[in-house]
């Protein structure tokens, strides 16, 4: 019965969010409060639940992305980003096009939200395409399956740090397992893949054709651009592999301080108020402006995180969560494997990857402290599932259509395949990596 419970309750919201088109994270309530009851719990033990679930998601996640949000804003709007692009597709030429592109993909994926790293790295697609006479997809989809993979895959994207969270994961190994398994899917997603694609011809279409692009006395330096980018990821990934080598004391304490996910971001944003901001002649009131306004692009996000937070103590609660762990105990197929078809399961159904890590993520947590399996590979086998086969319920999907003025078919033949490539290298990097962790 409690299976029953949480199937129907998965399917309630894939019917409200995609069919009736109804607000994800009042999806995530309405989900919550059928489930709890249908499960017997008290009324205002739901309640509780529900505030209890919320309130430990966010309490740590608040502080990362609002930073990452800030940080992103700084390298868009300085010309960082359109910096370490440019420079990239020069310095690698006309032959190797596409590496400069996934490379500046992942550079400018890191800090930035998916959607708005599309956005700020389109214009520069269209501009690449034009002046090469490449096709539109060979040039843009290897670019865009970076950016897929930094959403998926690694820490400080919603996801895999709200679902690091929820796994107790260590936030730097879940990073740089991270990078170990991007690459490679990047790698066979992106440039790989399109050599395969390159008769479908996508256009810019004229209205989205309107780049705002920098001269080259208004960027900053590429060193600058990448060390302002990527501080965020040095920080920790500096104090995940010094720590292993010293012994316990002041100096250990000081670097696991500089490593912490949100001190590395607090510092990171800093760095990038003086070195893309202030040095560069902004003023203060302009970057406090702009940072505002940054932190109101991630308030649905964060919603819908702590919708899929009070899923899973409502599943927990209510027992579900134990029942599901004692069923699955016995069962010969990898929790890894099981996890990653659970969160691509939900994600055909639901079509966002966040909701579908999330609650994937609260459907199989009991499975980490019964199995010993690595937490850090448990979230990176759900982002991998989250990622796959994305198709019309996805507004990436739409996203990716119109931008490149594709067909349906196009866009599945394409963007579809390139997402479930990324998904299916995932899982076989995580599986890989099983056998030496």
């Amino acid at each position: 019965m409690p299976l029953l419970i949480v199937i129907s309750g998965i399917v309630l919201l894939f019917i409200l969010i995609a069919v009736f088109k109804l607000n994800a994270f009042i999806s995530f309530v309405i989900v919550c409060l059928l489930v709890g009851i249908c499960q017997g719990m008290a009324l205002d033990s739901v309640i509780q639940s529900i505030q209890t679930g919320i309130g430990n998601t966010l309490g740590f996640l608040v502080m990362i992305l609002g930073l990452g949000a800030m940080l992103g804003k700084l390298v868009a709007d300085s010309g960082a980003a359109q910096r370490i692009t440019s420079k990239l597709v020069s310095k690698f030429g006309l032959k190797h096009v596409q590496w400069a592109l996934v490379l500046a993909g992942f550079i400018v994926g890191i800090p930035m939200f998916y959607s708005v790293g599309f956005v700020i790295l389109i214009p520069l697609v269209y501009t690449v395409a034009a002046s090469t006479g490449l096709p539109l997809i060979y040039v843009g989809l290897p670019m865009l399956a970076s950016l897929s993979v930094t959403h998926g895959f690694l820490p400080p994207h919603p996801a895999p740090t709200a679902i690091a969270v929820m796994f107790k994961a260590d936030i730097g190994k879940t990073l740089l397992y991270g990078i170990l398994i991007a690459i490679p899917a990047i790698v066979v997603a992106g440039p790989l893949f399109t050599r395969t694609i390159k008769k479908i011809k996508g256009t810019p279409l004229k209205e989205f054709y309107n780049p705002v692009l920098l001269s080259d006395e208004e960027m900053p330096g590429m060193g600058i651009s990448v060390i302002s980018a990527l501080l965020p990821v040095i920080l920790i990934a500096f104090a995940t592999i010094t720590s292993q080598f010293i012994d316990e004391g002041l100096l250990k304490n000081v670097i696991d301080f500089i490593g912490n996910p949100v001190i590395a971001m607090l510092i990171s944003v800093l760095v990038a108020i003086y070195t893309l901001g202030l040095a560069r002649g902004r003023k203060m009131e302009e970057l406090m402006n702009s940072i505002g306004s940054s932190v109101s692009s991630i308030t649905m996000v964060l919603l819908i995180i702590a919708g899929a937070g009070a899923l899973k103590q409502i599943l927990t609660d209510s027992g579900v969560s134990e029942y599901i762990a004692e069923m699955l105990k016995d069962s010969s197929m990898s929790p890894l494997i099981l996890a990653w078809l659970i969160a691509t399961v939900i994600r055909v159904c639901v079509g966002s990857a966040t909701v579908a890590g999330l609650t994937a993520a609260g459907i199989v947590l009991p499975l980490v402290a019964g199995t010993g399996v690595s937490p850090e590979l448990m979230v990176l086998a759900i982002g991998s599932g989250s990622l796959m086969m994305s198709h019309v319920n996805d507004g990436g999907f739409w996203l990716f259509k119109e931008y490149f003025n594709l067909s349906v078919k196009e866009t599945l033949s394409t963007w579809t395949v390139m997402e479930t490539t990324v998904g299916v290298m995932g899982l076989i990097g995580v599986l890989i990596l099983n056998t030496f962790i």
